[in-house]
């Protein structure tokens, strides 16, 4: 059984090494062929692996001089967190080829300026991507963007299509995974150009590694209509956040629904299997992790308020996506797709051609 070793940011969120520790407990119960890597102020850090034997005896806790911030601003947090804080190091171990994946819940915009900084981006991309696993009514999809990059063209959604592509066929062994463009209507006619220049591409590149459907809208994100949704960061960050706060409202409907009347009451009882199914289903920590897509190495960002089960939900998907290679994978569709540009670029050319007369 091949061991993975991941870099655990154990000062990041909003509780630190209070929530990041104990939850590698959990993880090591379902995942035992796991190491880490904690980096953190060892003050902090070392009394909660003393009150975790089992994590501590699979872990190797590297001591930082200091802790990022949730406040701090991305340049502030690189040019005095640089080479020092916990988030840079664990990113580090990644470029270092000590860790197969990073994970921090610490602040969004510190963790991808580090990233960036420390990995680089992949050969031929411009603009890295965060990736979200998404509950829907058929399964689970992938989302990307959810806020890396705010607006894209063609080039960069083609590339967001194919990291989220290679993500899905790595985590859910989907062999060849339908990619839908989010756009304003299915017809082609409709949206933006860079939208419909990116599906046109896409078309024409008839990728071996995906299955390109067309254009989707926003409620065949729920529907589960395709396995990958590609989106430029500002409305992918929107229909995200709007999606996690409709899935608290929701679950407060519910729970006043159910105090209002004694009948309420005992109808709940009767009920409760299947709204603890609900609950299960609509609990948004157990999709926790934003996936940093396009670096030179994996990065997965836990919600800064993770508790204990959420963030190891989040080392849970790093595992996973180390255990099934998915940066190899990603390396791999990129190359293809490069390979076939000169003929994708060609027959949109063509097509330009023949609207023209």
């Amino acid at each position: 059984m091949r061991v993975i070793t991941i870099s655990i940011d154990a000062m990041g969120g909003d509780h630190g090494p209070s929530v990041t520790v104990p939850a590698l407990e959990r993880v090591l119960e379902r995942r035992p062929d796991l190491r880490f890597l904690i980096y953190g102020i060892e003050t902090d850090v070392r009394p909660w692996l003393e009150k975790h034997p089992r994590v501590f005896a699979a872990s190797t806790l590297i001591p930082c001089e200091i802790a990022v911030s949730m406040s701090d601003k991305p340049s502030q947090a690189l040019r005095q967190g640089r080479y020092k804080s916990s988030m840079w190091k664990a990113i580090d171990a990644v470029k270092a080829g000590e860790a197969s994946v990073c994970i921090s819940a610490g602040n969004t915009g510190a963790l991808m300026a580090m990233s960036k900084f420390c990995l680089r981006t992949m050969a031929n991309i411009e603009r890295p991507a965060i990736a979200a696993i998404w509950p829907n009514v058929r399964s689970e999809s992938v989302v990307l963007d959810v806020g890396a990059t705010i607006g894209a063209d063609s080039h960069q959604l083609i590339d967001f299509a194919i990291l989220g592509a290679a993500m899905s066929r790595a985590l859910f062994s989907i062999e060849k995974p339908t990619v839908g463009l989010l756009n304003v209507g299915v017809e082609e006619i409709k949206g933006q150009e860079e939208v419909k220049e990116a599906g046109r591409m896409l078309r024409e590149a008839d990728l071996p590694s995906m299955a390109y459907h067309g254009f989707v809208e926003g409620d065949d994100i729920s529907r589960g209509t395709v396995d990958v949704v590609v989106t430029e960061g500002f409305a992918g960050n929107i229909a995200l956040k709007t999606a996690e706060g409709t899935a608290k409202q929701i679950a407060g409907y519910l729970r006043s629904a159910m105090r209002r009347t004694w009948r309420a009451r005992l109808g709940y009882l009767f009920a409760r299997p299947a709204f603890d199914a609900l609950r299960e289903k609509m609990d948004v920590r157990k999709s926790n992790g934003g996936v940093f897509l396009g670096l030179n190495g994996l990065v997965v960002k836990s919600h800064g308020g993770a508790d204990q089960e959420s963030f190891a939900a989040a080392v849970e998907l790093g595992h996973d996506m180390a255990r099934n290679r998915l940066f190899e994978r990603i390396r791999s569709d990129l190359d293809t797709f490069h390979a076939r540009l000169p003929q994708t670029l060609s027959g949109m050319r063509q097509h330009a051609d023949d609207s023209e007369q």
